[in-house]
């Protein structure tokens, strides 16, 4: 018995110790998890799922702008490589399915030749930026522009229907649910039942890059480029090459992250993106330029913007109540639709005034200057 006491006490000694905070901030999380179990309605599960398919292209799109500015690039094409991935990508995905193939690795092949398309595009951003050491914002506004014109223009010359509006069927590439992980409470319903498998991918994705950034010796190498990048150099580190890669995967993301929000949300492309690659750049700053946050102000914009698409279910599971049914068949939609946008300003208008930046973000690097 005394054995077994002293395993246990052996047992504990290891485990982290929690500070006072750590355990009221576990416990009020594990409170609002039960709570969220208990009280969650299947209309808000449908519009939980919404936010995730708003979320996840923010967020990964986000990663992507924290990556090129991690290295010391502006990146505010995002909007632009976003548009280029999701033309070039369901382009693709729409003469592959009239060919009369599909299933799941065709949408997946779509999300590499988003990709693909993405890494291209932001090579221009990369080549003005490093190489001819231009400004970086006009670099990034018009790149923006030629992204808008291309979609269209090439658009129409290759559409099917000749045309800017490219369609495309998704709706069957839902997967109705994942064995064993359906039954976790409330996350189950929400990510493993009725959902797109890119859209999984998509989060672990970002964990992926996330831990890349920050615990790897590529992404401390990232980061000091976008801090010191002459003592950076000194070290021996080749900071053009780390802001080349830093933008490049930004691309990468960026395109990813176009094919991520047009598949799941919609039937057609129609050279947009609904300024999500502008959301985006709200959200890096929000986040101060770290994954957790990222996520965390990803999810919150997101959740607005489903308000607007799943209002109906907002009213069904509150027609219950008698004045606030009145008040939201009087809302008008187009309210709702601003509401992502106008809380983007207000919470910009407060998080940047303590934002932080990397110090050498948006100045070109020149080996002869120290």
């Amino acid at each position: 018995m005394t054995v077994n006491k002293s395993k246990f006490k052996a047992f504990l000694s290891r485990l982290p110790k929690l500070s006072k905070k750590q355990i009221i901030k576990l416990v009020v999380i594990i409170v609002i998890y039960v709570l969220l179990v208990i009280f969650t309605t299947d209309n808000m599960y449908a519009l939980l799922t919404l936010t995730i398919y708003s979320a996840i292209p923010l967020a990964i799109v986000a990663m992507g702008g924290m990556y090129s500015e991690r290295s010391g690039v502006v990146n505010i094409a995002l909007e632009g490589t976003m548009m280029m991935g999701a033309f070039v990508g369901i382009l693709c995905l729409s003469h592959i399915q009239h060919a009369g193939v599909d299933g799941q690795h065709i949408i997946f092949l779509a999300l590499l030749i988003g990709a693909v398309a993405g890494i291209i595009f932001s090579l221009l951003h990369a080549f003005a930026a490093i190489t001819m050491k231009s400004d970086q914002t006009i670099t990034g506004t018009a790149l923006n522009m030629l992204a808008a014109s291309l979609a269209i223009f090439v658009g129409r010359a290759l559409s099917l229907g000749r045309t800017e509006e490219i369609t495309f069927s998704s709706t069957h590439h839902r997967i109705s649910q994942i064995p064993v992980l359906k039954y976790i409470p409330f996350f189950g319903k929400i990510l493993f039942e009725n959902i797109y498998l890119i859209s999984l991918f998509g989060i672990l994705l970002f964990i992926v890059m996330g831990v890349i950034a920050y615990k790897t010796k590529f992404g401390l190498r990232l980061r000091a480029c976008g801090e010191n990048p002459h003592a950076a150099d000194a070290a021996g580190i080749n900071v053009i090459k780390i802001r080349y890669a830093g933008v490049l995967i930004s691309g990468m993301l960026g395109g990813i992250g176009g094919v991520l929000l047009i598949i799941p949300t919609t039937v057609s492309f129609i050279a947009n993106v609904y300024g999500f690659g502008f959301l985006a750049l709200a959200v890096l700053i929000s986040g101060q330029w770290k994954p957790s946050r990222i996520m965390l102000f990803a999810l919150f914009f997101g959740l607005l913007r489903s308000i607007a698409s799943g209002f109906e279910l907002i009213k069904d599971d509150l027609s219950h109540i008698a004045f606030l049914k009145t008040f939201l068949d009087k809302l008008p939609t187009d309210i709702l639709n601003m509401l992502p946008y106008v809380v983007t300003l207000i919470f910009l208008a407060f998080t940047s005034l303590k934002s932080r930046g990397p110090k050498a973000s948006g100045q070109p690097f020149d080996q002869g200057k120290r």
